[in-house]
């Protein structure tokens, strides 16, 4: 085949390629939240306290270990629960108990759930309880939203920064 008919059929097949791609880059339209509701959303990665204290090793203590392992400092690894709650117009929508992650159950414990809700006025209350306590919640938020048809509202977690971020 002569170089000339042999580069027009390859600029043939690339556009025919490229035009492929750039209609279903575009065509199918996509929405993550149907267009008749709106999207809550809660998700967050969080660590919580030692499930115990620690304990300080006596000499003897010390004396019996491997000298690689001689710390003064005996402590858990395991963390505590994490408990979380949503309710939306005093509906309770999440309830869910939480164990940490890793092998040993001392890395953060992490949560995504997404619902679907009607557009318009709510109201929002999210707990979350990372203590030993047995009963109540550490934090809490309650507060009025309104929400747009397709809107997505995400609510995140940093203790750092006084508990629960609505965006």
């Amino acid at each position: 085949m002569k170089a000339p008919v042999r580069y027009l059929l390859q600029a043939a097949f690339y556009l025919a390629f490229v035009a492929f791609v750039g209609y279903f880059a575009t065509a199918p339209g996509y929405s993550p939240v149907p267009p008749c509701s709106a999207t809550v959303t809660l998700s967050f990665s969080h660590a919580t306290k030692p499930a115990g204290a620690c304990h300080r090793r006596s000499d003897e203590e010390l004396a019996r270990l491997p000298p690689n392992m001689r710390t003064p400092l005996d402590c858990p690894r395991k963390r505590l629960p994490i408990r979380v709650e949503m309710e939306i117009d005093g509906t309770r929508l999440v309830r869910r108990k939480l164990g940490a992650s890793g092998l040993s159950h001392d890395r953060a414990a992490s949560f995504y759930q997404k619902v679907a809700v009607a557009p318009g006025r709510h109201r929002l209350v999210v707990r979350l309880r990372d203590t030993a306590r047995a009963e109540g919640f550490d934090y809490e938020r309650d507060t009025e939203i309104e929400l747009r048809p397709g809107q997505q509202f995400v609510i995140d977690f940093h203790a750092d920064n006084g508990g629960f971020e609505f965006r």
